[in-house]
């Protein structure tokens, strides 16, 4: 599991905060949040979300509105995907770049009608990001930052239908398809935007509510959920279920340094499209003349974990570095991502990781490593 945490001695908290020891929350610094990084155990979240259902707090994410006549020109101007292709109540994952292709952030943007979308950003860029949003705004463009306004729980797993059904009835959940969303919609009693979207690799939605009412949906989700077996889930499990399931992390698979296409999600990157953004001549550039590197998964054959930063070596030479490792919950092995030479790249490949002074033998393999039946 790697959890990248800092040294603030004052921590931002969540509407949430008060309720995680009533559930046996342990908390951690969390770049610069005091979050629960498990409930119960991370394995046992973690199988709750691949079997059952659990319950995550994710308020620390940061929501900035993005309104205007021109609003649409602007995000096709910051964002890598096609924003037009966006249809009302729907939702569409992204990223910012700099000039130098490097990545600002990845996030989703949900449009919640003409020229008025959501943009959902990672918890440690809201600032820089609204500031690169603030930089490059031009015509009639209103930016807004909301995210001391919502609260956001991803309910997760494959019972996770079952248990809203349970809080709301009337909603024809099937209705709302992968990436798709319903706003003001009544769960527990309390108006919320509901999007069929998350973070594990697994079925499940993401609740987007005003942070006054967090704690009473919390509640009642978990109180739904009990006898299907829903579990409250920390950090542990969010990050070793996004894991198998190769959902890139700020910060690990994406960085200033790390551009989209290196990171594997280049297909959120339209260099076809229409209006030309920020970045695009260098990605155009890399992808004409070739990575010279990408992220790709490893898997151990002597035993050891590979960890975040852990340096990967073929011939005697360096050739990258593991960007996420862990022993997989689901499947039981000692597993990695990495961002390696190409050249080192193909299937089967044989390398070594380098941990704690000793080179263990490891080799490429397929990725993502797990897959929703």
């Amino acid at each position: 599991m790697e959890l990248e945490c800092c040294s603030l001695t004052l921590l931002k908290q969540t509407p949430l905060y008060e309720v995680y020891k009533e559930y046996g929350g342990k908390t951690i610094d969390f770049g610069g949040w005091d979050l629960p990084v498990q409930f119960s155990g991370i394995k046992q979240e973690h199988e709750a979300v691949r079997t059952k259902a659990g319950l995550f707090d994710v308020s620390h994410m940061g929501e900035i509105e993005v309104k205007g006549k021109d609003s649409l020109p602007f995000l096709q101007k910051v964002l890598t995907n096609d924003i037009a292709k966006i249809k009302t109540n729907a939702a569409q994952y992204s990223a910012m770049c700099y000039e130098s292709g490097g990545t600002v952030d990845d996030l989703l943007t949900y449009k919640l009608a003409d020229n008025h979308y959501l943009l959902v950003v990672n918890a440690s860029n809201i600032e820089k990001d609204y500031e690169w949003l603030q930089k490059h705004v031009s015509g009639e463009v209103s930016l807004i930052d909301l995210s001391e306004d919502f609260a956001q729980l991803a309910l997760q797993g494959p019972l996770a239908e079952k248990i809203l059904k349970r809080l709301n009835p009337l909603i024809d959940y099937a209705e709302i398809k992968y990436f798709q969303f319903k706003n003001k919609v009544n769960i527990a009693g309390k108006e919320v935007l509901l999007s069929r979207t998350g973070y594990t690799g697994e079925d499940g939605f993401e609740i987007y509510c005003h942070s006054g009412d967090a704690k009473h949906l919390w509640r009642e989700i978990l109180t739904a959920g009990e006898e299907l077996g829903v579990l409250p889930c920390g950090l542990g499990a969010r990050d070793t279920l996004r894991f198998e399931a190769t959902l890139a992390l700020y910060g690990q698979e994406l960085s200033a340094d790390i551009t989209p296409l290196e990171a594997g999600i280049g297909f959120a990157v339209k260099l076809n499209k229409e209006t030309d953004f920020i970045g695009k001549e260098a990605l155009k550039k890399q992808k004409e003349e070739g990575l010279t590197r990408r992220l790709v998964g490893l898997e151990m054959s002597d035993r050891g974990i590979p960890r975040h930063g852990y340096k990967v070596f073929a011939n005697g030479k360096c050739i990258g570095v593991v960007t996420t490792g862990t022993q997989s919950p689901t499947l039981k092995k000692n597993i990695g991502l990495a961002l390696i030479q190409v050249d080192y790249a193909s299937l089967d490949t044989e390398v070594e990781v380098e941990i704690r002074g000793k080179y263990l033998k490891a080799k490429v393999i397929n990725t993502p490593f797990y897959k929703r039946k």
